[in-house]
Order: C-alpha cells, then structure tokens, then sequence
C-alpha cells in the first residue's frame, strides 16, 4: 500500500462514517505558544475540543502536516523521522468510547485487511484519579479480541497527555499495535516486545483537570492520530522507513547525486533526505518560515544545515539540496497547495541558505587547522568545531586522520550528551502534551489582533496580510507583509486607532457561512483553509471582517489598553509586532 492509498482510504472512510473533511491546517501554530510546530491533527482544533462550536460540525477527519523536533540529532535510524503526516479523526461531543472503537476496529480489519491475529491493544489500569478503562477493553473484546492481546498500563503509558500533569481536558487512551513479523505473532501481548509496532492511538477526553483534581468534561472529545508513514511502513513488512514510496525517489536522487549506494551510508542518506523533506515543508508552508536565528526559523536553518554536513560527508562538494527538494516539491505539491504556490520560493531560500553555509564552513575549516597544530584536539574544541561551525564528528575525524590528528571522542560525546538533553529540555518547555490556553485574555488578545490588522492596514496600506499569529495568556505577536520597519509615528497611529476602536466597546458579531459567502462578504483570513467549506466570520463594526477559529471577546470594550511593545522584522518582507492589553 502506497501513502497516497493510505491517505485516501483514511479520508473516504471517515468521510462514509458521517465525518466533515476538514484540510490540514498550517505547520505553524496560529494561537498556541507551547509548540514551534503543529505536532498533532488536534493542535488546530485546540478551540473547539475546549468547547467552541466547529464550523464543519462534531465528527471531523483530516490528514494533518507534522514537525517534531526533539529528536532531530537521533534522525538516522530507521524509524526516526522530523515531518510526518498524522492521519486523525474526531468527535467535538458527539460519539466516544464504543463508536470510536469500532469505526477503528472497522477500518483496521476490513478497509485494510488486516488479519485480528496481528493486532493487540492497551488501555489505562486506571488510578487514584480515575478508574480502570473497563470499557474500552470490552468493546475490544466484543469484537473478537483475546483478553491476553489487551493489556493494562499505567498513566504514563496510556493516558494524554502522558501522566495527566498538566491542567485542561484530558484522559485515558487506548492504543492499537500491529505485529510486524512474517512469524505468527504470540498469543500473550507483551509491550516490551519491539516486534509489537504502536500504529493508532484513541483519546478519551473525558475529564478536566483543575487545581482541585479532575472533574468530569461537560463536553467528552474523541481525539485520534495515525502516523501516515510508519503506518505505511508496518504495512508494507518494511523495517526501514526510509524504504516506503515516498521517500525512494528521494534516495535515488541523493545516489544519483554521490554516485554511492544507500546501502553504503544509511545513516547519512537518511539525515539528508529527512532533513530536506522537512525544510520544504516548514519553507513551502502557507505561513512558510525562512531560515533565521530565532524559533522555528533557527529549526529550518538547522536542518538544512545539518543535512549539508552529511551531504559533504557523502562526498557532495557542490549545492545540491534543490536538486534533491525538487523530487519533494512535485511529491507534495500534489497533495498540498500551499507547498505547489511556495515552489519557487523554496528552491531560493534554499540556495542563498547553502550559500551562506558554505562561507561558514570555510571559516570553520581554519579554526580546525589552528586547533589541530599540536596535533591533538580535545572534545570541546571539536563540540566546538560541531556546534558553531556546522562539522559532524565524522567530519572532524576525517580531516584529523588525514593530518594524523588525534581527537578525545570520550570528552566529545559528553559534551554532546549535555547539548542534547539541553535541547530535549527546551523542546519539552515548549510542548508539555497539554492544550494551549483558551480563557479569557487569550480571548481578548485574539480580538485584539483582529483590530491591530485593521489598523495596521488602514495605516501602511491594504498590502498588509497576517503571516502568522502566537498568543499567550500575557501578550500577542503578530507577523504581517510589510518591506519597511514601522516609524514611530505609524506605531503611534496604529495603536491610537486601535484604543479607539476598544473605547467604542463595539460588539464583536459571528456568523457561519459557506467558504464563497464569506469572500463576497470581503472577509479576509490566512487561516481560512483548516475549516473547509463551512468558516466562522468574525465581523468588528465596519472595521474588521475576519475568517477566524480561535476565541473572542464579546465587546471590545473589554481588551483594555493597548500598547505595542516591539515591531521589528521576522524574515524578508515580514515584520513582526508584539503587544500587550494593559
């Protein structure tokens, strides 16, 4: 089975099951600050799993785009991966344990044919919070499942987000795996058993956890997440990832470029073709981010930084990652508009990035020839030559046995082993596994940016148009088109009209309409295209006219005070506004 069968039959299903299709939404979260990416198909659907009413209804399916960066330095084995598509279906209070089941149980044995015998499933063993999933494990059985293929694991193991710390709705899961062997699978499943591969995973939210404990959810959520492909992969009895469809024309163009074979350097064909399939994705998205120092723009340089390194270990010694992102470019353009649109803008980001990078690396070449003068370097200068200068160990270790340099790779790995758990820590800072805030100043600070685009348009121009929005309980930052940095005196004017427009205390109007309705309506809305056919329009007097998702402040008159606290540029022709309601 190919991804492109795999996505289709996931849709067409879910679609036959009474489910709205809704499209991917952007790789880059619109209003939530605890993730760099959307890690999940449930990130653009934080508003209504707390409760907002979707426009497309209370059953959804989509195939949503991916990045998960904690992992990007163990990204060359063979199921590692940084871009994934996560195929997920939904119930916004409507179905929940029993339906959910067998729509999975369904779909798993009849859509795909795949044999019970190869199938197992765990579920919560329940806690002082929250009581054994009796049910789940009983409508498995109901279905033909074994007792000894269903086990019991702990709110580590099977509750989201794992161990129930964080506050908001949350709670137990049940996750279904696959056996992956030609040899007939064993009777008793055993989770410890690697053969075992976790392909879907089922959330039952049903209850809300608050400074008192866990109190049941007015409204229980459905909330389900596929891996396109290693699902694919499982499938197939393919142990290598990098084996599926979508990835073999990537790895021929990296042979067709080196001349070697993958079998050759596996690690490295893998690193190269992820990275740069990532690169795109994240560049090619509709809010696409360019390479930079900062947030999601410093992952894009990394990555494509990273995949250089090993394209020159492979022996490439000319720019080469365009060539191998045209084969992504025309695999997703067919799949994802926005990827089609960026085509051209991504290959150029991607010269000017290897361009500069190779500049860096020659600087990085002479700090090694001054280092390596006694011949011997330590393992911090060779953390040194790896975290500033962009050289891999292997790099370093080649040019050092090429001079009969010795290097102290024991002091090395424990200088990367700090970078990485460093690195892990920041990431998990960033997502803890709960929902973003949906209260009340997130509410007032998402209408506020609706009032800072009107302004910002009324003052620079109609050219102006949101690129991107992230919004904490404490302040908004909003990137917008605009060549030039702000005067102060636009500054000035932008927020005197949005004070105004808040002491008006206007009503702020919501309406659903069909997609057409909404843009003959003059409503404008980067994020129009997660909704499908039916959108909610956010209507501020004759001010703003918006297609939005998020909450909203009933009345401006509630946002306060507003105050710009920095303008400065987020990449070329992007600028970014941060502010505050006092």
């Amino acid at each position: 089975m190919t991804t492109n069968e795999l996505r289709q039959k996931y849709l067409n299903f879910f679609k036959s099951k009474g489910h709205a299709i809704i499209p991917s939404a952007s790789l880059i979260p619109e209003n939530d600050p605890s993730v760099l990416f959307s890690t999940a198909g449930m990130h653009p659907l934080v508003p209504y799993l707390m409760g907002e009413k979707h426009p497309a209804g209370t059953t959804l399916a989509s195939v949503q785009k991916c990045v998960r960066t904690g992992d990007i330095d163990e990204v060359g084995d063979n199921t590692h991966g940084t871009f994934f598509e996560m195929l997920g279906n939904w119930s916004l209070g409507d179905y929940f344990k029993k339906e959910s089941i067998e729509m999975s149980f369904e779909f798993l044995t009849k859509e795909l044919n795949i044999p019970i015998e190869k199938l197992a499933f765990t579920v919560f063993e329940g806690d002082d919070d929250a009581d054994k999933d009796v049910e789940s494990a009983e409508f498995w059985k109901s279905h033909g499942v074994l007792s000894d293929r269903i086990q019991a694991l702990n709110k580590e193991e099977n509750w989201w987000p794992a161990g129930g710390k964080n506050p908001g709705p949350q709670g137990p899961d049940t996750e279904i795996f696959y056996w992956a062997s030609d040899e007939p699978a064993p009777e008793k499943f055993d989770p410890e058993d690697d053969t075992w591969i976790e392909i879907w995973n089922n959330v039952f939210m049903q209850f809300n956890k608050t400074d008192k404990g866990y109190e049941p959810l007015k409204q229980k959520n459905v909330d389900t997440g596929m891996g396109l492909e290693r699902t694919v992969a499982v499938l197939n009895g393919i142990d290598d990832l990098y084996q599926i469809d979508i990835y073999v024309p990537i790895i021929k163009k990296i042979e067709e470029i080196t001349g070697l074979k993958y079998s050759d350097k596996k690690r490295e064909f893998r690193i190269v073709a992820d990275h740069i399939r990532s690169a795109v994705m994240i560049m090619g998205d509709r809010n696409g981010i360019a390479p930079s120092n900062l947030d999601q723009g410093y992952i894009v340089r990394r990555l494509i930084r990273r995949a250089v390194r090993f394209g020159k270990i492979l022996g490439i010694d000319k720019a080469f990652t365009h060539e191998v992102a045209e084969v992504v470019l025309v695999q997703m353009s067919a799949v994802y508009d926005d990827v089609k649109e960026n085509h051209d803008n991504v290959l150029n980001q991607l010269k000017a990035e290897e361009e500069k990078f190779a500049k860096t690396l020659e600087k990085g070449l002479k700090e090694f020839e001054k280092m390596s003068s006694d011949n011997k370097i330590s393992g911090a200068e060779a953390f040194i030559l790896f975290s500033t200068y962009g050289f891999p160990l292997e790099m370093t270790q080649e040019l050092a046995a090429e001079k009969g340099v010795t290097i102290d790779e024991v002091e090395f790995e424990k200088e990367m082993k700090k970078h990485q758990e460093a690195s892990k820590k920041g990431s998990e800072q960033k997502f803890k596994g709960g929902l973003a805030d949906s209260g009340e100043e997130t509410a007032r600070l998402h209408t506020a940016t609706h009032l800072l685009q009107a302004a910002l348009r009324k003052v620079l121009g109609d050219h102006v148009a949101q690129k991107g929005s992230n919004i904490t309980t404490e302040r908004l930052r909003f990137d917008f088109t605009h060549d030039e940095k702000l005067t102060d005196e636009q500054k000035q004017e932008v927020e005197k009209l949005v004070n105004e427009w808040i002491k008006a205390d206007y009503e702020v109007n919501c309406e659903e309409l069909s997609f057409d309705e909404a843009k003959n309506k003059g409503a404008i809305g980067l994020f129009e295209d997660k909704y499908g056919d039916q959108v909610k329009v956010y209507s501020i007097d004759e001010i703003s006219c918006e297609m939005c998702g998020g909450p909203h402040a009933k009345r401006t008159g509630e946002l306060g005070h507003f105050k710009i606290k920095k303008e400065k540029a987020s990449s070329a022709g992007v600028r970014r506004i941060k502010a505050v309601l006092e």
